[in-house]
């Protein structure tokens, strides 16, 4: 019986550990990031764009994804972007919540709401106001785009319930993970094709200039968001 114990804890650990770690060091996330698996897999926001990421990957057409770009903002500071997905329909601007319990939120107010089962409640900004700000910082950098060509996607993790949420903006989108891909699929046999494949190139190479950040300047980040919020 110890033997086959042993065995069963060393099939659970191989399930939960070393496939996961497996297909991380294969992923190209992590080759876009250099991020290592135990920083990704500690980390719940890093986690749930992972797994958002690998979404993105499966999606047909012509497409790249820019991971975590910082661009400059009218403040002086910089914006951080979770994902850019550059489409031949389109430019797709992904914010990231990987959060669970009860969201509750309308697009004109500040904060939205998190409640989790023991009725225990958190706030967070607008993740509609907050990928507007990314948009429009995407704009000044890649001004070819029209914004009928821009999408926002706000994406909740599975875990979460979208309770009462409301949005009446044109191109924004909130879903949860597991919705992500038939909705960009929709998209993809609805949408006429506006972007070559040298055009995809292009804008990944411009926008892939704004990942290459030190640690100093996303704690500098990090620092200014905390004061606007």
């Amino acid at each position: 019986m110890l033997l086959l114990d042993l065995l069963l804890m060393l099939c659970i650990i191989a399930l939960f550990i070393i496939i996961p770690f497996l297909q991380y060091q294969q992923s190209n996330y992590r080759k876009e990031t250099n991020f290592s698996f135990l920083k990704v897999y500690l980390d719940k926001g890093l986690l749930g764009e992972y797994f958002t990421y690998k979404i993105l990957q499966k999606i047909p057409g012509n497409h790249k994804t820019v991971v975590n770009a910082y661009l400059p903002n009218k403040r002086g500071g910089t914006t951080e972007i979770d994902l850019v997905f550059i489409h031949e329909t389109g430019v797709y601007v992904i914010e990231s919540k990987n959060y669970s319990g009860w969201i509750f939120g309308k697009e004109n107010d500040r904060n939205w709401c998190k409640m989790l089962p023991n009725k225990q409640k958190s706030y967070f900004y607008n993740p509609v106001k907050q990928n507007l700000t990314h948009i429009n910082a995407l704009k000044r950098v890649l001004p070819i785009i029209s914004d009928k060509n821009m999408t926002s996607l706000i994406v909740f993790s599975n875990r979460c319930q979208l309770k009462k949420v409301s949005v009446d903006m044109e191109n924004v989108r909130i879903i949860k993970r597991d919705q992500l891909g038939g909705l960009l699929k929709r998209f993809n046999a609805m949408s006429p094709k506006i972007l070559n494949h040298e055009s995809i190139c292009n804008i990944y190479s411009k926008l892939k200039e704004f990942t290459n950040v030190s640690q100093e300047d996303k704690k500098n980040h990090i620092a200014l968001v905390s004061q606007y919020k």
